[in-house]
C-alpha cells in the first residue's frame, strides 16, 4: 500500500534519527582517537629526544596519521550535519502538512506593489503561498523560485506540469539534494562568483609548473642526502630559504587570491555533490533531461570538474597552516604552483560555471514545486486545452484553506466573459478571487490545483485588489486607484489577460463610483476582457441586461435566529441580503 505523505515523513524522521545516534557515536570514538594519536606523538618525540632524525621522523609520520584522522573526522562531521539536516526536513513537512508553517522564510524580499498580481493575491508575506510552498536551501533557488511564481509565463505547461509531476515521485532523491545544499555556506552570491570568475586576470607565470615540479624533486633529494649525512644542515636550510624567497616574491597575490577563494570554498565544495545527484538520477521527462544534460553532456563531467576545483581552493586554505604553509612553500613552492592550479581551472571552465550554477538553481526551485505536488496528492493538474472555457473548475478551493472544512464551489468562465460578484461582507467573494487567481498563477507554473477537477486555456493574470494610498510618492487613495486601473488598459491592450478586480473606486463617493465602474467594466467587455470583479454595488450588476457577456454571480449571507451564517458558495444572481447594519448592532457598535 503507498504511503501517505506523513507516513513517509515519519519513517524517514525514524530512519535519520538512528542513523544520527550512531554517526555521533562514531564521532565520539573519532576524537578519542585523535588524541590517543597526539598524545602518541608527544610520547615517541620525548622518548626520542636527542636522535634529530628519529624525532623528525615521528613527527612527520605522526602528522600523516593525524591529518588522515582528522579528514576522516571531517567526513563524519559532514554525515553527521546531513542527518540533521535531513531530519529537519521532515520534522518541517509533518508540521506543513498541519498548516503550521509560519515559521518558514515567507519570500517579504519578494513583494512588489507593482506587479501585475503578487501583492493582491498574498503570493509572498506571512502566511502566504510562498511560504507555505518553498523549500528552496540557496539564495538563487528562492530567487528563481520567486520568479517562477510571479513571471506570469503561459507557454510549456504541459512540460512543466511533466517535470514536476516526475521531480514529486523522487522525495528521497529531493530530500537529500535539499540536505546537501543546506550546508553551503554562502558568503558571496553566485551571481558575484560567475562575475569574479569571467573577470580574473592570472598574475602565475606559466613557467612556474615546471620550476615547482622540479624545485620538489630536488629538495626531496636535498632531504635524503641530509638524512643519510651526505650534505649538512646549513646547505639544506639554504635551500629551504630559497624557496621562501622565491615564494614570498608572490606572496601579496596569492594571499589575494586567497581571500576571495576561502569566501568561495564552501560554495564548490557542496555545489560539486549537488551536480553529481543530478548526473546520477535518471530523468524521463523532457525539461528535466534537458537540464541534466547541461551538466552531463560535456568532455569532462560537471561534478568531477567542480570537485577539481574545491579540491585545489582546499589545497589553498591549507596555507593558513602555519606548519604546512612555511615548509611546503619553502621546499615546494606551493602557495604559487597551487594558485598557478586554480587560475588554469579557471581559464578552462569560467565561461561554464554559470551553466552548472544555472542548473542548480533550477533544481533547487523545482524541488519545491514537485514537494508542494507529493504534499497534496489528491490536487489535480488542469488539462490544457485551446477552446472557449478559459477556466472549468470543479471542486476548487484556496489551498491555504483547511482542508477539513473548506467549502469547495464550481466554476467555468469562458472567454470573452465577465462575472460580476456579489455578496455580503464576510461572504467569501475575496477569497474566491484570490482562489481564482492563485488557481490561474498556479497552472501556469505547472503546479496542481486545489480542485477535483479542471480544464484550463493559458491565459496571464492581472489583478486590482488591494490598493494603497502612499506619503512617500504623495499619492492619495483614489489616484493609486486610477494609476493601477490605468496599468491594467495598458496592459491589455498588447496581451491576452484575466483580470480580477476587487470593489474598484472605493477612494470616491458611491454615485461617482457606480458610474465610473459601470463604465469601466463596459470598456473591458468591448475590448472582449475575460475577467471577473466583485462589488457591494448592485446597481452595477445591470450592466448583464445590456451586456450578454456579463453574468452576476453570488455569495449568500443568512441571518438565522439572530446569527450570521455563511455557506461560503457560488451561485448564479445578485445577492439581495447585506449583513453590516446587522453586524453593527451585533457587535454594541449602534443601537
Amino acid at each position: 500500500m503507498k504511503q501517505t505523505p506523513r507516513e513517509f515523513y515519519q519513517s524517514q524522521l525514524e530512519q535519520h534519527t538512528q542513523n544520527l545516534n550512531q554517526l555521533k557515536k562514531q564521532l565520539a570514538w573519532s576524537s578519542t582517537l585523535r588524541l590517543g594519536v597526539f598524545l602518541a606523538i608527544c610520547a615517541g618525540a620525548y622518548v626520542a629526544f636527542g636522535n634529530t632524525k628519529l624525532v623528525i621522523a615521528i613527527i612527520v609520520a605522526g602528522i600523516a596519521l593525524f591529518i588522515y584522522m582528522v579528514t576522516r573526522h571531517s567526513k563524519l562531521k559532514n554525515q553527521r550535519d546531513l542527518a540533521k539536516s535531513l531530519i529537519a526536513s521532515n520534522e518541517t513537512e509533518i508540521k506543513v502538512l498541519q498548516r503550521d508553517f509560519q515559521e518558514l522564510p515567507d519570500g517579504a524580499e519578494f513583494k512588489s506593489p507593482k506587479h501585475s498580481f503578487s501583492q493582491d493575491i498574498d503570493l509572498f508575506g506571512r502566511g502566504s503561498f510562498y511560504q507555505y510552498s518553498n523549500r528552496t536551501a540557496l539564495q538563487m533557488g528562492s530567487q528563481k523560485l520567486a520568479h517562477l511564481l510571479t513571471e506570469n509565463a503561459i507557454d510549456n505547461i504541459p512540460q512543466k506540469q511533466e517535470a514536476i509531476q516526475e521531480l514529486s515521485q523522487l522525495p528521497t532523491w529531493r530530500q537529500y539534494f535539499l540536505a546537501v545544499a543546506s550546508l553551503v555556506k554562502t558568503e558571496v552570491s553566485s551571481a558575484k562568483v560567475v562575475s569574479w570568475l569571467k573577470d580574473y586576470k592570472p598574475f602565475a607565470p606559466k613557467w612556474i609548473k615546471g620550476v615547482a615540479e622540479g624545485f620538489s624533486v630536488l629538495s626531496a633529494v636535498l632531504i635524503a642526502l641530509y638524512f643519510f649525512e651526505f650534505i649538512s644542515g646549513y646547505l639544506l636550510f639554504g635551500w629551504f630559504v630559497l624557496g621562501l624567497a622565491i615564494s614570498g616574491r608572490y606572496v601579496k597575490k596569492v594571499n589575494a587570491l586567497s581571500q576571495h577563494t576561502s569566501k568561495i570554498q564552501s560554495t564548490f565544495e557542496q555545489f560539486y555533490k549537488l551536480i553529481l545527484e543530478i548526473e546520477g538520477q535518471e530523468f524521463s521527462s523532457a525539461l528535466l533531461s534537458e537540464k541534466k544534460n547541461l551538466v552531463v553532456n560535456t568532455e569532462v563531467k560537471a561534478s568531477a570538474s567542480l570537485k577539481k576545483f574545491a579540491k585545489h581552493l582546499d589545497n589553498l586554505d591549507q596555507r593558513n597552516n602555519m606548519l604546512v604553509g612555511v615548509l611546503l612553500n619553502g621546499f615546494m613552492l606551493r602557495d604559487i604552483r597551487q594558485a598557478y592550479t586554480i587560475e588554469q581551472w579557471i581559464a578552462t571552465y569560467k565561461t561554464e560555471v554559470e551553466t552548472w550554477f544555472n542548473t542548480i538553481t533550477f533544481f533547487d526551485a523545482y524541488n519545491s514545486l514537485a514537494n508542494y505536488t507529493f504534499n497534496h496528492p489528491t490536487y489535480v493538474f488542469p488539462k490544457i486545452e485551446n477552446n472557449k472555457s478559459v477556466l472549468k473548475v470543479k471542486g476548487g478551493a484556496h489551498p491555504l484553506l483547511n482542508p477539513e472544512t473548506m467549502v469547495r464551489n464550481n466554476f467555468e468562465i469562458n472567454e470573452k466573459e465577465f462575472f460580476i460578484v456579489t455578496g455580503a461582507n464576510m461572504a467569501g467573494k475575496s477569497t474566491f478571487l484570490r482562489t481564482v487567481s492563485l488557481q490561474i498563477v498556479m497552472a501556469n507554473v505547472g503546479l496542481p490545483v486545489c480542485a477535483t477537477s479542471a480544464a484550463y486555456n493559458p491565459i496571464k493574470l492581472i489583478t486590482s485588489m488591494r490598493t494603497a494610498d502612499s506619503l512617500t510618492d504623495d499619492a492619495s487613495y483614489f489616484f493609486s486607484e486610477l494609476k493601477r486601473l490605468q496599468f491594467i488598459v495598458e496592459n491589455i491592450k498588447t496581451d491576452r489577460y484575466f483580470i480580477i478586480l476587487d470593489e474598484i473606486l472605493k477612494g470616491t463617493n458611491s454615485t461617482d463610483k457606480a458610474i465610473g465602474s459601470r463604465k469601466f467594466v463596459e470598456k473591458l467587455v468591448a475590448g472582449n476582457s475575460t475577467g471577473i470583479i466583485a462589488t457591494h454595488d448592485l446597481s452595477l450588476c445591470e450592466v448583464s441586461k445590456e451586456l450578454p457577456e456579463v453574468k452576476n454571480y453570488y455569495f449568500d449571507a443568512q441571518i438565522v435566529n439572530e446569527e450570521l451564517y455563511f455557506d461560503y458558495t457560488f451561485k448564479p444572481g445578485i445577492c439581495q441580503n447585506m449583513n453590516a447594519s446587522f453586524l453593527l448592532k451585533k457587535m454594541n457598535i449602534v443601537d
